[in-house]
């Protein structure tokens, strides 16, 4: 097949169109740019479920693996453009073009000010963190999760908040700088291993326990702090209340699960010694961070700042499933990645809509809002009980699956990891439910939510999907499990042999 027309070279950058139409464009001519963009984010949705269509569930191999050769110089460098997916990434590789296409519809006639250049790096965005997913070569990987930073810091930086400057900036300089030990891994294992190549070096043998120490560690600082896993959390608060609306939907909905993927995908499996010795260590900072950002939540008064600590809680569940080890586990942190985009997504939806009749995100300020907008309220209220883990919806399959992961571990070797975990449910319902009813319960706080208008088509579009998917995930979640468990049983059986050597 073509190299061009293959299955992934479209989804990855098939955003590019685009971005080329956009260039045509006025800057005046905002209806033709949301018009473009949301076309081609939806265009690119589909290529993804194309891509799903022609994927083999029950098969545990990369699948539609495309390989190229890139870079060769002298018999060192040894790159090649390299994608491929599995069960571990196509879930993520939906998530983010559905994700991306609901962002760019919540953007249609919020964005004032060079809506052109918004949308042109909305699009550029999408591009980074699909190579993310489907980049089976380390240095293409390690570009791609470079090239993610540029967008995101230009969001923030542009269309941000009032201290949009100094958000970007915090947010890149924690980003690229816990990427440069990575980078000299990657380096390392390239030139140690004659290939940048995964799955090749899975295959060509075991890389010393020593080497395993220091080469995780590397790779764990870039993607502990993307997670961000606690306390290595600070930059992520600032870097949501100041994003755009959209930008804050990607931020959490994606870019954070390129950590936790990172972890999933690179360190259990080419270092899976490693794993399994720092396992009990990284298992308790995670329960440290799924505590924080519970009680750190229920202490904030700007509501933006309230979900944006949540990620912070609900990001350690999704460590603590990973460093269970088990099939359990694993399998419940990857579904509740997709959880945790849609009704993080959401609820950052459901924020900026408010944001923009009332211009606050104060909860002081708000009050009795269910009243003036009703269809509003019930879908915020679905959205809110899916984050806190009610029975039905998508958020309580997730943290059930990691919590039973990690009673069971054989690695943690301790129900109190469990536990614990179970602490931070009850206080993340706690939060979620003050929160609900400061929001829209009671009397109105203010003169100014008694005039507010109810959802816009636009808007309910932008919240039905993932609705709809909260609810089947929550009472049909067979599907997304089969999909991903032969992947996750791959990687289940490199740590078991790992466990063997380790003893």
């Amino acid at each position: 097949m073509n190299v061009l027309l293959h299955p992934l070279t479209l989804v990855v950058f098939f955003p590019l169109v685009g971005v080329v139409l956009l260039l045509f464009l006025k800057e005046e001519q905002r209806q033709e740019q949301g018009w473009i963009a949301f076309l081609t984010s939806l265009v690119t949705f589909g290529l993804s479920l194309w891509v799903l269509t022609r994927f083999q569930t029950g098969n545990p191999a990369l699948q539609l693996e495309l390989r190229v050769p890139w870079i060769q110089i002298g018999g060192i460098w040894n790159i090649e453009f390299h994608l491929g997916v599995d069960g571990i990434s196509l879930l993520l590789l939906l998530l983010t073009t559905l994700l991306t296409t609901v962002a760019i519809l919540s953007s249609w006639g919020t964005v004032q000010e060079r809506s052109r250049e918004f949308y042109i790096v909305f699009l550029l965005l999408e591009i980074g963190m699909v190579g993310v997913f489907l980049a089976l070569d380390l240095f293409l990987f390690y570009i791609f999760w470079e090239f993610t930073l540029v967008p995101m810091y230009l969001l923030i930086g542009i269309w941000g908040g009032p201290r949009k400057i100094y958000a970007a900036l915090k947010f890149f300089l924690y980003t690229s700088a816990g990427s440069v030990l990575m980078f000299l891994a990657i380096i390392w294992l390239g030139m140690s291993g004659g290939t940048f190549s995964l799955p090749d070096l899975m295959a060509r043998g075991h890389i010393p326990s020593s080497a395993q120490t220091f080469l995780f560690l590397a790779f764990a600082l870039a993607f502990a702090i993307k997670v961000p896993l606690w306390p290595l959390h600070s930059w992520l608060p600032d870097a949501h209340v100041e994003a755009p609306t959209a930008g804050s939907v990607l931020l959490a909905g994606i870019l954070l699960k390129m950590g936790t993927y990172g972890f999933l995908r690179f360190n259990l499996t080419l270092f899976p010694q490693a794993s399994i010795r720092f396992a009990p260590l990284i298992s308790v900072l995670a329960v440290v961070g799924i505590l924080y950002g519970a009680a750190v939540s229920y202490a904030q008064k700007d509501w933006k700042r309230l979900v944006a600590f949540s990620s912070v809680s609900h990001l350690g569940f999704i460590m603590l499933g990973i460093f269970a080890l088990n099939p359990e586990g694993i399998q419940g942190a990857l579904l509740q990645m997709v959880n945790h985009g849609i009704s993080t997504g959401a609820l950052f939806l459901i924020v900026g809509m408010i944001y923009e009749r009332r211009h606050t995100r104060e909860l002081a300020a708000l009050g009795g809002i269910w009243r003036r907008m009703p269809f509003y309220g019930g879908l915020a209220l679905v959205v809110s009980l899916s984050s806190m883990g009610l029975p039905g919806l998508n958020g309580f399959v997730g943290e059930f699956t990691i919590l039973l992961g990690a009673f069971g571990s054989r690695v943690l070797g301790s129900p109190l990891y469990a536990i614990f975990g179970v602490v931070g449910v009850v206080l993340s319902a706690v939060y979620i439910l003050l929160m609900f009813e400061r929001v829209f319960l009671g009397t109105s706080r203010d003169p100014k939510n008694e005039n507010l208008k109810d959802l816009s088509v636009r808007e309910v579009l932008t919240l039905v999907p993932l609705v709809l998917l909260m609810f089947w995930i929550g009472l049909y979640p067979k599907p997304f499990f089969a999909l991903m468990a032969p992947s996750v049983m791959k990687v289940i059986s490199g740590l078991q042999n790992a466990v063997v050597a380790v003893r």
